[in-house]
C-alpha cells in the first residue's frame, strides 16, 4: 500500500477497535439481522463481518461456521475498500474472485452481495453480507432492503461505543477514595448490570462526619443512568446538610415531574453521620435495604420511612436515627442483591450473615461483592455502602 493508503487503514482499524464489539460474545441483537436477511433474501448465508488488519471476525453468522477468517479469504475484505455496495452476481465469472478458496470446489459462493457499515468519523469497518451458492441477479429494491438492514447494524455498532462513553463517564462520578471519618471506615462498590446502571453511591465529608447517599432507579440502561446523575446532581446541591429528610424531600420536589413523566421512580437512603455521638440520622424513599449488624451479633433492618422518589410529590419526608456502636456495622445495599435468592425481602438474610464479624468497612463491600460474584448471572445493578465504627 502507499503511505497515505496505509495511514487511512491505520484510521480505519482504529475506529473498528473503538467501538469495542471485536471480542465480545455473541449478542441476539446482531443475530436477529442475520437471520431475517436469510429469510428475506432467501440465500443460503448472511453474516456481520468487522474487517480487522488481518482477520473478518463474523460477529453475526447464518448458514455459516467460521467465527474467523483470514482477510484474503473473504469478500468482505474487499467490499470495506468500497464506498458502496459490492455485488458479484457470480463470482465464477469475476476475474477478482474466481480462483479464491471460498469460491472454488463443491459448495463455494457464487453470489455474493455486501453493504459497508460505517462507523463514526465516516470509516468503512466491516459489511453486512448475504451470499448464495448459485448466481444470481439483484435488483435495486433488493439493495434497497440490504442498505437498510445495514443501516440497523450500524446503529447498534454506535450503541455500543456510546454505552461505553456513559459508562466511563458515570464510573467517574462514583467517589474516587473514602473520606476520613476519625473513628469511623467508609466503604462502597456498585456493579451495573450493563454497561450504565441506575444505581449510584455517593458521600462527602462533613465538619463533624459524613453524609452518604444510596440510590437505585427503576430500570436498567442509560434511561436509568441519566436518571441517576440527576438525582445525584440534585442530591448534592442540597444545601440542608445533615437534615436528610429535608434533602430527600427537596430533591423529590425538584425530579418529581422528570421522574413520573419518564415513568420510573427511585428508591433512596439518605443519612448523615455523627462521629461524635454514633448517631446516624437518615431519611429512607421506599429502599429499605439497610441493616445494622452489632458487636454482640444482633442486627436490625432500618424499614423505610417514606415512598419512593417519583410516587407522589411529598409534603414531608420523615427522619430516623440509629445509633452506631464501637464495632457496629451499617450497610446500604440496592435491591440487586435480592434478586441473586428470590427477588424477596429474603435475600437481606444472606447479606447480613456475609458481613456478620468482618473487620472492617472494606471487608463488608468485599463480603457483599462475593455473593454476586457466586451467582450465575446478575439480572440488575448492585450497590453497596459500608459504614463501621472502630471497636
Amino acid at each position: 500500500m502507499a503511505p497515505d493508503t496505509l495511514h487511512l487503514e491505520d484510521d480505519r482499524v482504529a475506529a473498528l477497535h473503538r467501538l469495542g464489539v471485536l471480542d465480545t460474545p455473541p449478542e441476539d441483537r446482531f443475530d436477529r439481522v442475520v437471520r431475517l436477511a436469510r429469510q428475506l433474501f432467501g440465500v443460503s448465508t448472511a453474516i456481520v463481518s468487522l474487517v480487522d488488519r488481518q482477520v473478518v471476525v463474523h460477529k453475526a453468522m447464518a448458514g455459516f461456521d467460521e467465527p474467523v477468517v483470514p482477510r484474503e479469504d473473504s469478500f468482505c475484505g474487499t467490499t470495506v475498500l468500497e464506498d458502496r455496495m459490492l455485488v458479484v452476481p457470480d463470482a465464477a465469472e469475476d476475474e477478482r474472485f474466481r480462483d479464491k478458496p471460498f469460491v472454488v470446489g463443491e459448495g463455494g459462493l457464487r453470489f455474493y452481495a455486501g453493504q459497508p457499515l460505517v462507523a463514526p468519523g465516516g470509516y468503512r469497518v466491516g459489511t453486512l453480507c448475504i451470499a448464495d451458492q448459485r448466481p444470481r441477479q439483484f435488483d435495486a429494491d433488493s439493495a434497497a432492503l440490504l442498505r437498510d438492514l445495514a443501516a440497523w447494524v450500524e446503529k447498534e455498532l454506535v450503541i455500543d461505543s456510546e454505552l461505553e462513553r456513559a459508562a466511563q463517564v458515570q464510573a467517574g462520578l462514583l467517589p474516587r477514595s473514602a473520606p476520613v471519618v476519625p473513628g469511623y471506615e467508609v466503604a462502597g462498590a456498585c456493579l451495573p448490570s450493563r454497561a450504565v446502571g441506575g444505581d449510584f453511591y455517593d458521600w462527602s465529608a462533613t465538619d463533624g462526619g459524613v453524609v452518604l447517599s444510596l440510590v437505585d432507579v427503576m430500570g436498567k440502561g442509560a434511561g436509568a443512568g441519566i436518571m441517576a446523575a440527576s438525582i445525584r446532581a440534585v442530591l448534592r446541591g442540597s444545601a440542608h446538610g445533615a437534615d436528610v429528610a429535608q434533602s430527600l424531600l427537596y430533591a423529590g420536589a425538584i425530579l418529581h415531574s422528570d421522574l413520573s413523566g419518564a415513568g420510573v421512580f427511585a428508591t433512596a437512603f439518605h443519612a448523615a453521620l455523627d462521629a461524635a455521638s454514633g448517631d446516624v440520622r437518615y431519611a429512607d424513599a421506599g429502599h429499605g435495604l439497610t441493616v445494622v449488624v452489632r458487636a454482640d451479633g444482633t442486627d436490625e433492618r432500618l424499614p423505610a420511612t417514606g415512598l419512593p422518589l417519583g410516587v407522589l410529590d411529598e409534603e414531608a419526608r420523615e427522619q430516623r436515627t440509629v445509633h452506631l456502636g464501637p464495632g457496629d456495622l451499617l450497610v446500604t445495599f440496592s435491591d440487586g442483591l435480592l434478586d441473586l435468592v428470590d427477588g424477596t425481602l429474603a435475600g437481606v438474610r444472606p447479606v447480613v450473615e456475609a458481613v456478620r464479624g468482618v473487620g472492617s468497612a472494606d471487608a463488608a463491600v468485599d463480603a457483599v461483592l462475593r455473593l454476586a460474584a457466586g451467582a450465575a448471572e446478575r439480572p440488575d445493578d448492585i450497590t453497596v455502602v459500608a459504614v463501621r465504627r472502630a471497636g
